[in-house]
């Protein structure tokens, strides 16, 4: 049987500090939540400024964030405190090598599962450049119901 899925809105902040010069964006997503066993599973799509789109999944475990993006770019990301993952990332211009370094993972949400925040300090080599201090911070709450 499928788990129920709640209709959220998401606030996902993400900061890139390249030496010193800080990179910052914040976008609002509308998504849903579906939450089964040990893991929640956020899935939202943003749309870029060309129209494409692409398809977000979270998958959040107690200890592990895999994100998984297809459409306009492919890319499955994936967090592991204190563990080097690597992954391609696939875009219209090319495929870049990615070297994730998962500082942090941070998860907290209300018992009654209606809220939640996740952070995420890691850093990223792009196809074995210098490394890049990154911070995801997202935020979701539950859409109230009319």
């Amino acid at each position: 049987m499928d788990a129920p899925q709640k209709k959220i809105n998401i606030i996902l902040k993400t900061t890139i500090d390249d030496d010193g010069q800080l990179e910052s964006n914040e976008q609002s997503y509308h998504g849903v939540l579906f939450q089964k066993n040990n893991m929640d599973v956020l899935i939202f799509e943003e749309t870029l400024e060309d129209g494409s789109t692409i398809k977000n999944l979270l998958t959040i475990y107690p200890h592990k964030v895999s994100i998984n993006r297809s459409g306009a770019v492919k890319m499955n990301q994936k967090f592991q405190a204190d563990q080097i993952t690597e992954n391609i990332y696939h875009h219209p211009h090319g495929k870049i090598h990615m070297e994730t370094y998962t500082e942090t993972i941070e998860y907290k949400k209300a018992s009654n599962g209606t809220e939640g925040t996740l952070a995420i300090h890691y850093t990223v080599k792009l196809n074995g450049q210098d490394k890049r201090k990154h911070t995801l911070k997202l935020a979701y709450q539950e859409e109230e119901t009319q």
